[in-house]
């Protein structure tokens, strides 16, 4: 979404010549309606991102434009449909990024004062990435420290994420100071973020599953071997984790899903690999370490679509381990991250 000139922001400064700090965490995003203008606008600017589909746009923008956009709204709104917070008219991913953005804003009054401004955009959708960066630099952020909320490094989502900040600071006049966050897939603090919400699930079951499946949204293979590095540190993730646990490293299996398109994408697929632990007879408990926030990935692709593949292959043992979300684990490692990367602007 573009800024039109003349309401690109001003930096402000203070007469007395202090900096305030802002730290701007940013997330995948989500439509603002299930209805087929709302869901085309947002399918429209998510696959038209190179990040995402990397066909050349003279190829891929036709069949985009004419097929895929005539009809995918309308499947897409009705998967909305099934997850949608019907009482806030949003989904659920919205309902959840406005508590963590309530939660990082509490927890960083007491750790920063007044001087840090905490706010939350997405990359696609609202609220926009030009429209909180522009109110941040309105509010006198002369330095800003961007944060996606992404813990491993992606083409498609940490990449793109930064892209879209990079492009709106080419619209101001006077731009902040910048930073950006490195990935936190292997932060002591996220490893045990994830730990003790499967130890909070595991212990609210009355059986202990066979094998915890640990599912990442996926990406072509080919990207592996061009040199995106989010397939292994997944693999890191996935081998902290059951560190962390004190579990041998075979109770945890990862996998990945949402696959799109007919290119071959990283394996095991969730989806098969479930059914087939489903076959086995083996209870499974999976959790979804790439997101931040549940939404659709994870609220109906995996507790829906991907429970009933397990049940239908035969499984009676599925459960799922839900997303960080505005957990207080959660909130006070996104802090840390964002303060180890604030060294030299704040008081230590």
């Amino acid at each position: 979404m573009t800024t039109p000139a003349a309401s690109v922001p001003r930096l402000t400064i203070s007469p007395t010549g202090d900096h305030r700090t802002g730290i701007l965490f940013a997330n995948l995003g989500t439509p603002d309606g299930t209805d087929y203008r709302s869901m085309r606008r947002f399918l429209a600017e998510f696959l038209s991102d190179r990040r995402v589909v990397d066909v050349p746009a003279w190829k891929w923008q036709p069949i985009l434009q004419t097929v895929v956009l005539t009809r995918r709204p309308f499947a897409s709104g009705k998967v909305y449909r099934s997850i949608w917070n019907e009482e806030a008219d949003e989904s659920p991913m919205l309902t959840i990024t406005r508590a963590q953005l309530e939660a990082l804003r509490a927890s960083a009054a007491q750790r920063f004062g007044d001087d840090v401004t905490v706010d939350l955009c997405t990359r696609y959708g609202n609220p926009s990435t030009a429209e909180v960066l522009g109110r941040m630099v309105e509010a006198g952020c002369t330095r800003i420290l961007f944060v996606p909320l992404y813990p491993q490094y992606a083409n498609p989502t940490w990449v793109t994420a930064n892209d879209e900040f990079y492009r709106c600071l080419t619209r101001l006049r006077h731009q902040p100071a910048t930073r950006v966050a490195e990935p936190y897939y292997g932060h002591p603090g996220y490893i045990a973020a994830l730990a003790a919400s499967v130890e909070r699930t595991y212990a609210s079951l009355n059986h202990t599953p066979d094998v915890l499946v640990a599912s990442y949204h996926g990406m072509p293979e080919r990207w592996r071997h061009e040199g995106d590095p989010y397939h292994a540190q997944c693999l890191e993730t996935s081998r902290l984790l059951a560190e962390r646990l004190g579990w041998r490293p075979d109770r945890i299996h990862t996998t990945f899903q949402s696959v799109f398109g007919r290119e071959e994408w990283l394996r095991p697929y969730t989806i098969e690999h479930v059914a087939e632990l489903g076959r086995q007879r083996r209870s499974v408990a999976v959790i979804s370490p790439a997101f931040a926030a549940d939404c659709v990935e994870t609220l109906e692709e995996i507790d829906k679509l991907i429970r009933s593949a397990y049940v239908d292959a035969g499984g009676t043992g599925f459960s799922y381990v839900p997303c960080l979300n505005d957990d207080p684990a959660h909130i006070e490692l996104l802090l840390d991250v964002a303060q180890d990367n604030l060294q030299g602007w704040q008081p230590a």
